[in-house]
């Protein structure tokens, strides 16, 4: 399972800090992307970081977003700062994670259940 979580209420030029965990017989997790749907909107991708740890963020998130990861705990982390209200969304974690089941290793493609970041004015 991946489970994404930290969203709350901030005001603007706030900070939060988003987390994507993943739980069960995890391997690894490999390729991980957050994404954020504000109502009324199409989901938009809002950064991304490979297994080896390249990252990247969209441009209205540059200096602000940073996206991190950390092997050990099977996690990967959303630093969200300078927050404006048109950051307000649910911000979604998306992964493909390799797991162990009865001695064999699949890969699949999971969706975390998201998380409401709403920036006050």
């Amino acid at each position: 399972q991946l489970q994404a979580s930290g969203g709350g209420l901030v005001q603007a030029g706030g900070s939060l800090r988003l987390s994507c965990s993943a739980s069960g017989s995890i391997v690894s997790i490999n390729s991980v992307n957050w994404y954020r749907q504000a109502p009324g909107n199409q989901r938009e991708l809002v950064a991304g970081i490979t297994s080896g740890g390249s990252t990247n963020v969209r441009d209205s998130v540059k200096g602000r977003f940073t996206i991190s990861r950390d092997n050990a705990k099977n996690t990967v982390y959303l630093q969200m700062n300078s927050l404006k209200p048109e950051d307000t969304a649910v911000y979604y974690c998306n992964a493909g994670v390799t797991f162990e089941y009865s001695g064999a290793l699949f890969a699949r493609d999971y969706w975390g259940q998201g998380t409401l970041v709403t920036v006050s004015s």
